[in-house]
């Protein structure tokens, strides 16, 4: 648990850095922490009780939509923002749908800033009872109002998308993890400050633990906490990096970095509950352009066993991604749904082969555009994204893998032209006892433009990682 507390840390530091979130597909080593075999070393989780439904609460939910719409509101109005000078002129205006126009935001509002403010959104309804999809249509409805009434600028396609895919990722995930935090059960300055983590983690969920009297209250039932099986990967060490596009040795930059995963839950147990298998994973470090690089948030949405053996096992699984990267090179930020195929083989007891293939939609996608002259200096596109890798592993102490994730896409907002984005990563690593690891892992980042009226630009990113990693099963 103390893991957990670290890792909610971790999350909470990037929320109020208002840093974006995003997701990556699992690379393939991961894969054995979320199927059967591969978890049997954990402890099996209490068979408790069905808890009792939530009951769902309209009017609170709804008053609290109300007041995660006002708030911003409130305080553009009295900060002087022109855009917060709403009239019923503008609002017949907005009302019309020809008039939907792309907003010229910074990447870290629209990536960022809409993303979260779309989590209080679903986060109002997801904690007064309601279900994963009808929190997410609160969600949408959510951000068609603020981008209707909250301002007098016309309402934005990518607003309006960023806001309720990303608001329902995020909201989900933290919803979750706030409520895997919480030990009912306990009491005292520990519970106390599970509390306060939970609160920042997700403050709607916060707000009605407190009006229900659950904050800080020890609950006398079995079924007030969570259960899921969770574990944890904290990774610190050096890293090299290079963004000048030429010689990697003499031109090569070195600093520290840290990473934190999280992944939450057996997929194979549970198919038909969204986001019930999680994997969420930040690393940020030494780098000119950020402090934070690169962000992960993966939730399954609904999932196949093709089949299951003593030997072989395969699992199809639907998937919502968000992703953000941002290094010297270049910086991305997307949103995806991918259908991943994961397989094990272990044909030994002392070897296990793990394989990933994923393809879906980039529903939307943000990449840089330096020719463009309207303020904004990303494009905003569509298109597909694809990704594999295997791994192996070895007595449970040796692990390699080898992983490749890419996208294309082309622009639906920005110069005529189309991207290619390419990752490649690999992993060598040797556990020791008591959760503890040594990992060196090379890799690339490779962003490529095409355009019609412009010459084409290519960014590359090569790096290399050596880390201490610490690996705990919550």
């Amino acid at each position: 648990m103390k893991a957990l507390y670290v890792f909610a840390a971790l999350l909470i530091s990037l929320v109020c850095l208002q840093v974006p979130i995003d997701a990556l597909a699992q690379n393939p080593t991961e894969v054995n922490k979320l199927i059967p075999d591969s978890v049997g070393k954990l402890p099996p989780p209490p068979m408790l009780p069905q808890a009792q439904p939530q009951p769902k609460r309209f009017g609170r939910a709804a008053w609290q939509l109300g007041v995660a719409e006002a708030t911003p509101f409130i305080f553009n109005t009295i900060s002087g923002a022109p855009y917060a000078k709403v009239t019923f002129k503008s609002i017949g205006y907005n009302l019309n749908p020809t008039h939907w126009a792309w907003d010229k935001d910074i990447f870290q509002t629209n990536q960022f800033g809409h993303p979260y403010h779309g989590n209080l959104y679903y986060s109002a309804f997801r904690t007064n009872g309601y279900s994963f999809w009808q929190s997410a249509a609160a969600t949408a409805a959510g951000s068609y109002l603020w981008e209707t009434f909250g301002e007098n600028e016309a309402p934005s396609p990518n607003d309006f998308v960023n806001t309720t895919f990303g608001g329902v990722v995020l909201g989900e995930m933290t919803h979750r993890l706030a409520n895997r935090l919480v030990n009912n059960r306990t009491t005292g300055f520990k519970r106390t400050m599970t509390e306060v983590a939970a609160f920042v983690i997700n403050p709607m969920n916060g707000l009605n633990r407190i009006i229900d009297g659950k904050w800080g209250k020890r609950s006398s039932t079995l079924t007030a906490s969570d259960s899921t099986i969770v574990s944890a990967e904290f990774d610190l060490g050096a890293r090299s990096f290079n963004s000048r596009n030429s010689n990697f040795i003499k031109y090569g930059q070195y600093g520290w970095f840290a990473r934190a995963k999280l992944i939450y839950g057996n997929r194979y147990e549970d198919f038909s509950t969204p986001f019930s298998n999680m994997y969420i994973s930040a690393e940020f470090g030494r780098d000119d352009s950020s402090a934070v690089n690169n962000i992960s948030a993966y939730g399954s949405l609904a999932g196949w066993e093709i089949r299951s053996s003593r030997s072989l096992q395969h699992l199809l699984i639907l998937s919502a991604n968000y992703d953000y990267i941002k290094n010297e090179a270049f910086f991305y930020g997307g949103q995806s749904v991918k259908l991943n195929l994961f397989s094990q083989w272990a044909p030994v007891r002392k070897f296990k082969f793990t394989t990933t293939a994923a393809v879906g939609a980039v529903v939307l996608g943000a990449v840089p555009d330096p020719y463009l002259k309207n303020g904004r200096n990303y494009a905003y596109g569509s298109g597909v994204a694809y990704s594999g890798g295997g791994g192996i592993n070895f007595k449970d102490r040796l692990f390699l893998s080898a992983d490749y994730r890419g996208a294309l896409l082309y622009t639906l907002n920005g110069n005529e032209s189309h991207y290619f984005l390419h990752t490649v990563t690999g992993e060598v690593r040797y556990a020791f006892k008591n959760g503890f690891s040594i990992a060196t892992e090379p890799g690339y980042f490779v962003l490529r433009g095409v355009y019609k009226e412009y010459p084409n630009f290519k960014q590359l990113y090569p790096f290399t990682r050596i880390s201490a990693r610490y690996s705990v099963n919550l």
